[in-house]
């Protein structure tokens, strides 16, 4: 125990610390309610938000609830076990890469794949109840009919996948340390998608104005994250994970590879990309594979017609059913 002596003079040191402390809280008080620009100029902060619609290429489809609120409508079902709801931006991509793979891998495997434009009818009740957050992609497993399984979320799709059907670890290593590797940059992407889409890629290209701030934001954190990968990748490879090609490099490829590619965005010149010369020479050769060419075409509704794939039931619908040959026939009708 302390001697009151000592006891007296902690106290009063304390309470010779409280007046510093005081006007510290005042000044942090004041930093927090200090008043900034705002733009537009005429914006003041709510108390309390209210929604109101956007504007944008997407503003008319978000929401700020959960829920179905679009036609009470149920999902199409194909013939095979495997059905996957998507479309084909770089989350979708992801999926139909690895599907595609399988289907390199496997002469027996197959899925169907349907079209989910994300202008809305992702919010209708049989998506919904696919995947409650309302997001492409999400997959039905009916493999075995008395126990349907439901996956969503683009990360965990390519786990399940992997985990059912790549018994040999090709894709997703079955031990440690590589499996941990190949997981963690898993993750690091979905993780990092949200600055480059949803920042970078919404206040870039999509958004109703041109904000300096958050267009400059998002940009040094995109071009950050291309150089973790420029640098990882320049101190191993040729793939993310060294020697093997792995679900972490069809997670993040769709992104930063289509980024570096000048497929995403419009906005390569204005990244500079061409200083990231790893992540440069790893796409372009992830670019090269027949399952990733076609894992692009599946669930797209745009671009070249000869690239787009609405809606995938078998493997020679590459051949047949792309979007120019199907309004050919229908003109020729």
């Amino acid at each position: 125990l302390k001697p009151p002596s000592m006891l007296k003079r902690c106290s009063a040191s304390i309470l010779s610390f409280k007046p510093f402390l005081r006007r510290a809280h005042a000044q942090v008080r004041a930093m927090s309610t200090e008043e900034k620009p705002s733009l537009p100029a005429e914006y003041k902060v709510p108390k309390v938000w209210e929604y109101k619609e956007m504007g944008g290429q997407f503003g008319g489809t978000n929401r700020p609830y959960a829920g179905a609120w679009g036609e009470d409508k149920p999902l199409p079902k194909g013939e095979h076990g495997l059905q996957l709801y998507s479309m084909g931006t770089p989350n979708g991509v992801k999926v139909t890469i690895m599907l595609e793979e399988l289907v390199e891998l496997f002469p027996d495997f197959e899925y169907d794949a349907w079209l989910i434009s994300i202008s809305g009818p992702q919010f209708e009740s049989g998506f919904q109840a696919v995947n409650p957050n309302s997001k492409i992609p999400a997959m039905m497993d009916y493999s075995d009919a008395a126990k349907p399984v439901r996956v969503f979320e683009s990360g965990a799709i390519l786990m399940y996948l992997a985990d059912k059907f790549d018994k040999d670890g090709v894709f997703l290593p079955k031990e440690y340390p590589l499996r941990a590797e190949v997981q963690s940059w898993l993750m690091w992407q979905m993780g990092s998608a949200p600055f480059i889409g949803g920042g970078f890629g919404h206040f870039y290209s999509y958004a109703p104005v041109k904000i300096e701030y958050a267009i400059d934001r998002y940009t040094m954190e995109t071009k950050r994250l291309i150089d973790v990968l420029d640098k990882h990748l320049g101190s191993g490879g040729p793939y993310v994970c060294g020697e093997q090609y792995t679900i972490a490099d069809m997670a993040i490829w769709p992104w930063i590879g289509w980024l570096v590619l000048g497929k995403l965005y419009g906005a390569a010149e204005f990244l500079q990309v061409e200083e990231y010369k790893h992540v440069v020479a790893w796409a372009k050769k992830i670019a090269e594979r027949p399952a990733v060419v076609r894992g692009r075409m599946v669930n797209r509704p745009f671009g070249e017609k000869s690239e787009q794939l609405h809606n995938r039931h078998a493997r020679g619908d590459f051949e047949t059913k792309t979007q120019d040959k199907i309004e050919a026939a229908e003109a020729g009708k």
